[in-house]
């Protein structure tokens, strides 16, 4: 499996931007995030995790993309498919890269700029060089009219083989689970082995791991492991979030310590039957709504979900990105989009299941991209 991309896809990319913005009457992009400046760049690096440096990127209205970056990440940069690349020396307590950007949209007489504002959008730099920066704009600075978010839900062929191989790597981790879990052995030594099988079949690195264990189910699908062996009667659950070549994959998986209740039996195969209720009708032009209820219908007689919120979302170069499963949310899905099915049902006093798969929307059949489950869960 080949990594980065090829310029191609770069220059795609950045042709429909440009048209989009056209339609909008925006000049330029500005772009401060890992992911949005990585879609129009290439330029992947685990270095954002320091917040002590802001990054940016301008899209112009004609012409290839400027990162405007401290100067520790230069080097990287000229292995992208940019070359116009302006630098300062981070950080700078007095003006840390915000005369510098201020210029280079002003140098392209940049009288509308468009920024991503909308949900699970953030601006990572400090607010005030922010009100600094709009002070020194020629022009204004306002909403991207999701331009970023539209681009990005919709995957090339590319990206879909980077996140299929994200779940190849975690299906081969996750069959691999008898070998690290069994009764006596404290779950947080599980989260770690498994981390390990991950990293082992070929993940970058993990950055996210959640899961529970408890007797016919969990209470909540999303804390740190704890010290507690494993005991016979316990579900466990592992839901993994592993990056290969900057594209995640997301779905979990549920193993019985010993043989499974018929109660926790019986809600398993509800679950998967709520997946292949979604998947018989996720194509182009369903909405994400209509997903939720069909599972929703399933896992709790279309009593409109539980205090989870969703049954699924978008997934891409971040863990969960775009469109939510909820009943609110009308996107209408187009071929392209990767998303996730995430139906949970109620077991006893308050603990649940919850299951996972990651499938590719087209125009027919859904693809599943994380190996396929089927009613029977694994047993320990």
């Amino acid at each position: 499996m080949q990594r980065g991309f090829a310029p191609q896809e770069f220059e795609e990319r950045l042709s429909r931007a440009q048209i989009m913005m056209a339609r909008e009457g925006l000049d330029a992009l500005l772009l401060t995030t890992e992911p949005d400046v990585r879609y129009f760049s290439g330029f992947l690096t685990r270095f954002w995790e320091s917040p002590s440096r802001p990054w940016f990127l301008v899209v112009p209205a004609a012409g290839k993309p400027i990162a405007v970056i401290p100067s520790i990440g230069a080097a990287l940069m000229e292995k992208t498919w940019i070359d116009d690349i302006r630098t300062w020396r981070a950080p700078d307590v007095d003006d840390d890269g915000v005369s510098l950007l201020a210029n280079t949209l002003n140098d392209l007489g940049a009288k509308h700029v468009g920024t991503p504002t909308g949900h699970e959008s953030h601006l990572r730099m400090p607010l005030g060089d922010w009100q600094k920066l709009q002070a020194a704009l020629q022009g204004t600075v306002r909403d991207d009219a999701r331009i970023v978010a539209r681009l990005r839900a919709q995957k090339s062929e590319a990206e879909v083989a980077k996140i299929a191989h994200a779940c190849a790597i975690a299906g081969r981790a996750f069959a691999r689970v008898p070998e690290i879990a069994s009764a006596g052995v404290p779950l947080s030594a599980v989260f770690r082995d498994f981390q390990r099988l991950c990293l082992e079949e070929g993940a970058d690195w993990v950055p996210y791991l959640a899961g529970g264990a408890e007797k016919n189910g969990y209470a909540d699908v999303i804390s740190p492991a704890s010290d507690t062996p494993l005991q016979l009667g316990d579900i466990l659950m592992l839901d993994t979030g592993l990056v290969w070549d900057g594209y995640f994959c997301d779905f979990d998986r549920n193993f019985s310590m010993g043989e499974a209740s018929s109660l926790v039996s019986a809600a398993h195969v509800k679950l998967i039957d709520a997946v292949e209720a979604a998947a018989g009708i996720a194509r182009a032009g369903t909405t994400a709504a209509e997903l939720f209820h069909a599972m929703d219908q399933i896992v709790t007689g279309g009593a409109g979900g539980s205090d989870a919120g969703r049954l699924g979302h978008g997934l891409g170069m971040q863990l969960t990105e775009g469109l939510s499963l909820i009943p609110q949310d009308h996107t209408v899905l187009r071929a392209g989009m990767v998303i996730t099915l995430e139906p949970g049902i109620e077991t006893e006093n308050g603990k649940v299941l919850v299951h996972e798969e990651d499938i590719l929307i087209t125009e027919g059949t859904p693809r599943f991209l994380s190996p396929r489950s089927g009613p029977d869960m694994v047993q320990l």
